[in-house]
């Protein structure tokens, strides 16, 4: 009872420390004096330390099962294993709140305590921004979701967690999907801090790059996770069913992509400052309508906590959030004019342009099919639901494109390009996707089904992307072998250790690709069979021939469970090479019943069998898949965590470096340093290439001349105020 009265008395009291922290960074903000800004960092430490005594104290009562608090009696049992005992702490709807509340309180203090470019002026507002968002949860738990909520007496069972949600995917799926929509409020914060500074250059970028960059990991982690857990636990065959809960954790997802790749160009270019501040706002307001969905039980999904109380506060959230953003969004437009043009429709800032317009078509498409159902309602009084054939219509064309825009976009030049060059350089790796995709895709109607022609674009296009990552590190490989000498190995590592951003980069495109072959295999030649079967029955289903052995019953541990099973030798072409045990398992505490898949994994396919039921003389009703490439998407997964990984680790960035460009990166210098990189690997022909450099050099002699210039202006002015200070004091020295 102690420890819950502890956590309590932490939420309680976190709002007057919130409501003080508001005060702390107001007056740094205002008189931008030290002592505010020192109180302004102690008090997201002290944030932060409330919120974990109060997280401390949860943990405890669940792992111990305190009957006491109907949060532990929701969602824990004392029979239930230890580690989901803990994941209950994100299972629910209270407690998901007050994992939220740490993460964000965490990742405040770290922002603080940090030193970056005119730090001084932007940790206030950063800072403040962070704590106005904690004080909404901290309302929130105090009066909706309570997760110290006692009972009058203590309970004699719990519930459990849902079985559902007892599987090893679900201790990571929820807690990356936190951790990403989670993280995405730094580097919104500090896009706002810009506009309100009116400091709109590409600081904002460079210090939130790697926090965009993690969160965007943890939530494409979750993603796949949760698309795992889905493949393996709903028993439907399938791992994404478009579902509006799915959908919220993919939409933020693809505007960060697009912020990602918009944020290069205006770090190099000083172009699409607009682009970032709209995408990163953008991605902030879907995690939190992600959020909102989840918890409002607005729309019907079985990821949702259903909480309709709790939307009401998200929903007036959104709108404050939203608001405010726009607004400050139109008052400074001005600021966010780019300080260049494009400068040809072929180049690489065209491309990363038009991946913006891809993206943000993809978000709106699934946006407005998550959304229907309320717009729906509001207009006719009926929900009327959006299925799978509306998102695959829209979705996997410009899928297709994103991955062709992938493979290409590496062999576009910097600023200006050809369209013969780009040509030159793609042909062969294009011939080859072509030549690999009609194979791949003739092997796979021989096995499974006919194709439709977006299922071999698909194919095709993954291949290319494959093919371009693979031809644009040769070709790097090859350019640092001839400059230096070097082994390819040495070369290759070196590469890779001096242009991380560029090469991770390239590693998470080559996991796309892979991915996509897998979406594209399990989601065009997937085939299904549902068959009634008596014991000694054999179903055949692709390669596979599955033959009833018959049924059992087992019980659990302790009595709470009955599992019935069914027995299915399985061979292949006649040879038997195992035996699968599809169940579904039956809870005495009223638990709806659960199926238990039983897969059998290769590389290239999964044969997928679920036990639907029983029939009368001791029948059994089967369903049985195989997904073709599935695997794909777990292999791709796990490559786009390396990728982001190599992406994320800090760069070395020499002495000579830093002494020429300054702080500040010169464009000019970066521009020549680009086509430098272009011309070496073949995407600026000699004569493109003379004459850009002569316009380069020719635009840094004089941009060096003028700074020279205003060097010695601001010499000569130092001069004479240092001077006229010398002689007032003089002068006042004289008359005292």
């Amino acid at each position: 009872m102690l420890i819950g009265n502890i956590g309590a008395l932490a939420l309680r009291t976190l709002f007057a420390v919130a409501a003080l922290s508001i005060v702390a960074h107001v007056a740094a903000i205002w008189t931008s004096h030290s002592l505010w800004r020192r109180l302004s960092r102690v008090a997201m430490t002290v944030q932060f330390v409330f919120v974990a005594v109060a997280s401390a104290a949860l943990l405890f009562l669940l792992i111990t099962t305190n009957l006491n608090f109907s949060y532990v009696v929701d969602y824990t049992s004392r029979g239930l294993p230890l580690v989901y005992r803990i994941a209950a702490f994100w299972g629910g709807d209270a407690g998901s709140l007050l994992f939220w509340s740490l993460v964000l309180t965490l990742y405040g203090m770290v922002v603080a305590l940090s030193k970056h470019e005119d730090s001084d002026r932007m940790l206030p507002i950063v800072s403040l921004i962070v704590t106005l968002v904690t004080l909404f949860y901290t309302i929130v738990m105090n009066v909706g979701a309570n997760p110290f909520h006692r009972l009058p007496h203590a309970a004699a069972v719990g519930n459990g967690l849902n079985p559902l949600l007892q599987n090893p995917g679900m201790t990571v799926h929820p807690v990356n999907v936190y951790l990403g929509y989670i993280g995405f409020t730094i580097p919104f914060a500090y896009a706002i801090a810009g506009l309100l500074l009116n400091k709109t250059d590409a600081t904002w970028l460079r210090v939130t790059r790697r926090w965009t960059l993690v969160s965007w990991l943890f939530l494409g982690i979750g993603i796949i996770y949760g698309a795992h857990w889905s493949y393996e636990e709903l028993g439907w065959g399938g791992y994404w069913a478009w579902d509006p809960v799915e959908n919220a954790a993919l939409l933020p997802w693809l505007t960060a992509t697009a912020f990602l790749h918009s944020s290069i160009v205006q770090e190099r270019k000083g172009m699409l400052k607009a682009w970032n501040v709209v995408l990163i706002g953008l991605t902030y307001f879907l995690s939190l309508l992600g959020t909102y969905l989840v918890r409002s039980g607005v729309l019907w999904s079985i990821h949702a906590f259903a909480n309709g109380f709790l939307g009401v506060y998200y929903l007036v959230f959104m709108a404050i959030i939203l608001v405010f953003t726009v607004t400050l969004m139109i008052l400074r437009w001005p600021t966010l004019r780019a300080e260049r043009q494009f400068e040809a429709v072929v180049a690489k800032e065209s491309a990363f342009m038009l991946n913006n317009v891809l993206f943000l078509g993809a978000t709106f498409a699934i946006l407005w099919g998550t959304i229907f159902p309320l717009v729906s309602e509001a207009t006719t009084g009926h929900q009327l639901m959006v299925s799978a054939p509306f998102y695959n219509a829209v979705n996997l064309p410009l899928a297709v494109c994103i991955i062709l825009l992938m493979a290409i976009g590496p062999f576009v030049a910097w600023r200006r390009s050809s369209l013969t060059n780009v040509i030159k350089s793609i042909w062969i790796p294009f011939v080859l996707a072509v030549v690999l995709g009609l194979l791949t895709t003739l092997w796979l109607r021989a096995m499974y089904t006919t194709p439709t022609i977006l299922a071999t674009s698909g194919v095709i296009a993954a291949y290319f992307a494959i093919l371009t990552v693979a031809f644009e590190y040769v070709q790097s490989v090859r350019a640092r072998m001839m400059l230096t000498g070097e082994g390819w190995l040495t070369c290759l590592i070196r590469l890779i250790n001096r242009n991380r951003r560029r090469f991770g980069g390239y590693i998470v495109h080559l996991a796309l690709a892979i991915i996509a072959l897998g979406i594209v295999g399990s989601g065009s030649y997937h085939i299904q069979k549902q068959q009634v079967m008596s014991v000694g029955d054999t179903a055949t289903i692709g390669v596979y021939q599955a033959k009833f052995m018959g049924m059992g019953v087992s019980q659990g541990p302790h009595g709470e469970t009955r599992t019935m099973y069914a027995n299915l030798v399985i061979a292949r072409n006649g040879q038997t090479i195992g035996v699968l045990r599809p169940s579904a398992t039956f809870y005495e505490n009223g638990n709806s019943p659960t199926t238990n898949v039983a897969l059998f994994s290769r590389p290239l396919r999964d044969l997928y069998v679920v036990m639907l039921g029983t029939a009368s003389n001791n029948q059994a009703i089967f369903d049985l898949h195989i997904n073709p490439m599935v695997q794909f998407i777990w292999y791709g997964g796990y490559l786009f965590i390396v990728g982001t990984l190599v992406s994320l680790w800090p760069e070395k960035k020499s002495a000579i470096r830093r002494a020429e460009l300054g702080v500040v990166v010169d464009n000019l210098y970066e521009d020549l340093a680009d086509l430098e990189y272009d011309h070496r690997m073949g995407k600026v022909d000699r004569v493109a290439y003379a004459r850009q450099k002569a316009e380069l050099e020719q635009r840094i002699a004089l941009s060096e001349q003028d700074r020279q210039v205003r060097r010695e202006r601001m010499e000569r002015e130092l001069k004479e105020e240092i001077g006229r200070l010398g002689t007032g004091s003089t002068t006042g020295g004289a008359s005292s």
